[in-house]
């Protein structure tokens, strides 16, 4: 059995040896023979691919070759006709080129003749010349033997009838003119001032001033008032103004010569009352608040109103000034509309007129201003708002219509007359104004009483609502001096005895009328 394994072993140790001698003798060279073959057939493949490609490299050359040459061909047929139409225009070129200096000959050809024939007019025009002044001279020889007198002698007499026939003319035309104008002045004043009213026609409305603030019920008025009184005196200090809390049913009355401060103090107490909490420390804080709301609303309501109006390049103050109209009213006519109405008046007239209507309605806008000042001036409103115009650089003739729109200081141009125009036609349109009319006709009444109580007096009339006072004295009672007088002692009466607004102009009249009669 040993035996029989020991043999076994020994036999698998020749076959491994064997085996081992076949692959380390054998596989190279049959390996080598594979590798032999495999390479020579993929050269061959690689020579087939090259051939291919080669072809095709070909193949694509002669379709660029082809391509490029009739492409070529292509622009050697546009260069030859290019060169052809070239050819045809310098053919062209030359045609015309021949044609001009064929004209050109025949040009000077003509200039040379003309220059003949002016030459030939020139030499027949001295002759003409010559034989003219010739003649002349013998007329006017005979003419001085005539008439005996030298020619500078008579041109004198003959520029002086001509002088007196001309100044006889030009009168009478100018009579002519005068008395058409005398016919048709006072219509066509009537038929632009009506029809200006009719193209800035507005409504009758009138917007006022706030100054009673309207409550809920009357549970708040306590509240505004607050402990001892402390809210509503912390609220009269910080506006300026007097707030009346009384028995009126569901109203707190709010009583300041400034509209503004009334109008702070009531935007204050709609804020407060809102809100519901109401003391000292918070009515300071909403107060500044609301002062500066209404400070920005002044700007921006005097430069929306520069635009609406057209008026441009306005001083910042002077839009400010504008502004704050708003809160100020006339006899129940808002300020800043009495303003604009005045600047559409203003335009209209002065287009009807054949003036600037940009000067009249800038004009019309700030004539005005001096009523809206921010400290309390001692002259009257329009003569302060021409030197407020000044200050803020307005041209002068726009400073002269503020100032001159009551007649307080002299006109010195046409804008000025139309502005006081159109400033009385916006305030005593129907409607306008707020006035009681039995109070109305009292005052004027008072007016007219005042003047006839003076001795002297035979007539008193109060025009222009109440802004002027006529008053005609007989000549025989009063003299010229005596008149100025009589005006300022009417004057000082009227302002010490009524209460008007603005400012009354008393006229003295003194005038002699001598009557007869021809039978």
């Amino acid at each position: 059995m040993v035996q029989i394994i020991i043999a076994v072993i020994i036999a698998l140790v020749i076959i491994a040896a064997w085996v081992i001698y076949f692959f380390r003798a054998l596989l190279p060279a049959k390996m080598k023979g594979m590798e032999t073959r495999a390479r020579e057939q993929a050269e061959r493949e690689a020579e087939v691919i090259k051939q291919k490609k080669l072809l095709e490299v070909k193949e694509k050359f002669l379709n660029k070759k082809a391509e490029l040459e009739k492409e070529v061909q292509q622009r050697n047929q546009q260069i030859q006709q290019g060169e052809n139409r070239i050819k045809q225009r310098e053919q062209s070129l030359n045609q015309r080129q021949d044609e001009l200096n064929r004209k050109k000959q025949e040009l000077e050809a003509s200039r040379q003749r003309v220059e003949n024939q002016q030459a030939a007019l020139e030499n027949r025009e001295q002759e003409l010349q010559q034989r003219m002044d010739s003649l002349v001279e013998q007329e006017r020889t005979r003419l001085e033997e005539v008439s005996g007198l030298s020619v500078e002698e008579a041109r004198e007499r003959l520029v002086e009838s001509l002088k007196e026939e001309a100044k006889t003319q030009a009168q009478a035309y100018i009579n002519d003119i005068m008395d058409d104008a005398k016919m048709t002045a006072n219509k066509e004043a009537k038929r632009i001032v009506i029809q200006t009213i009719q193209r800035v026609a507005t409504e009758t409305a009138v917007e006022n001033s706030v100054t009673v603030f309207h409550l809920d019920n009357d549970d708040i008025k306590g509240r505004v008032i607050g402990r001892e009184g402390r809210n509503i005196r912390a609220l009269e200090a910080a506006t300026g103004t007097e707030i009346v809390v009384d028995d009126t049913p569901e109203a707190i009355v709010i009583s300041g010569f400034d509209p503004v401060r009334r109008e702070i103090a009531r935007l204050s107490l709609h804020q407060l009352v809102a809100d519901g909490r109401i003391h000292p420390a918070r009515i300071e804080e909403v107060v500044a608040k609301v002062k500066k709301q209404i400070d920005e609303e002044i700007m921006e309501t005097g430069k929306r109103t520069a635009i609406d109006l057209g008026v441009h390049g306005l001083h910042p103050e002077l839009l400010r000034l504008i502004g704050k109209m708003k809160y100020r009213s006339s006899y129940g006519q808002n300020l800043l509309m009495h303003s604009r109405e005045t600047a559409n008046l203003c335009a209209v007239m002065a287009a009807e007129l054949g003036l600037n209507p940009k000067k009249a309605k800038r004009a019309g806008l700030l004539h005005d201003i001096g009523k809206v000042p921010d400290e309390d001036p001692e002259t009257p409103h329009a003569l302060y708002g021409a030197k407020l115009a000044e200050q803020y650089k307005e041209k002068p003739d726009i400073c002269n219509a503020i100032g001159a729109h009551h007649e307080e200081m002299e006109m010195e141009t046409l804008i000025a007359p139309i502005v006081q125009v159109c400033d009385a036609i916006s305030g005593a349109r129907p409607g306008a104004r707020r006035e009681i009319a039995e109070a109305y006709i009292k005052r004027l009444k008072d007016l007219e009483n005042i003047a006839m109580s003076y001795a002297g007096v035979t007539k008193t009339y109060a025009i222009q609502a109440g802004r002027e006072l006529r008053v005609i004295v007989g000549a025989d009672q009063i003299s010229d001096q005596e008149t100025t007088k009589l005006s300022d002692e009417i004057a000082t009466k009227i302002q010490n005895e009524m209460t008007y607004p603005g400012q009354v102009k008393i006229t003295v009249i003194r005038e002699v009328r001598s009557v007869s009669y021809a039978k």
